[in-house]
């Protein structure tokens, strides 16, 4: 199971607590989206999150992913098509892409999306003013729809990633969650979000 974690310093209580959390969270990936922090600072950032051992994403960034040799870019829905992204960028770099639905899982595949972080599966504060949950029958439809894996976002806890992982996806995506079960134990591999 794939385990991505979405940063927020503001949630994490400051930068120094977020590297802490990063530090004892046992993650594949780390998204760094610090959506309020300067082009200078986000390269700072993210070269001090390197050491974590996890690949790094820039959010909406591919500027400052390259600059600072990241891993790759997470990309917004309905930005600019990853295959655009990839005549400017070395082979390996990695293009995910924020999906809604199934459709837009299909489509982020189509245009080129090294993999994709599709929500919110169940209620979660950060995206209620966004609208319901989308459930746990899409995220099967689009699971089972394309190759490139499909990371569940939104919601998402120990009690019910199971069913997320039933439903075909690849692995679990977060961010309060994740820095609370990080906090919580050093050890705590199924940190969730």
């Amino acid at each position: 199971m794939l385990r991505y974690y979405i940063t927020d310093r503001h949630l994490a209580g400051g930068i120094e607590p977020l590297l802490e959390s990063i530090a004892h969270a046992s993650v594949d990936y780390v998204q760094i989206r610090e959506k309020d922090l300067s082009a200078r600072e986000l390269v700072a950032l993210v070269r001090r999150v390197k050491t974590s051992g996890a690949k790094i994403l820039v959010n909406d960034r591919t500027d400052v992913a390259l600059a600072c040799g990241a891993d790759g870019v997470h990309l917004r829905a309905h930005s600019l098509a990853p295959a655009r992204w990839r005549a400017i960028t070395p082979p390996g770099f990695l293009i995910a892409v924020s999906c809604h639905s199934a459709d837009d899982v299909r489509r982020a595949e189509a245009e080129g999306a090294d993999f994709v972080v599709l929500g919110p599966i169940f209620a979660t504060p950060s995206k209620a003013a966004f609208g319901d949950p989308i459930g746990l029958r899409p995220l099967h439809e689009a699971a089972h729809s394309v190759s490139i894996p499909v990371l569940a976002l939104g919601g998402v806890s120990e009690a019910n990633a199971p069913a997320c992982l039933r439903a075909g996806a690849a692995g679990i995506a977060g961010i309060r969650n994740m820095i609370t079960r990080a906090c919580e134990s050093p050890t705590a591999h199924d940190c969730t979000g």
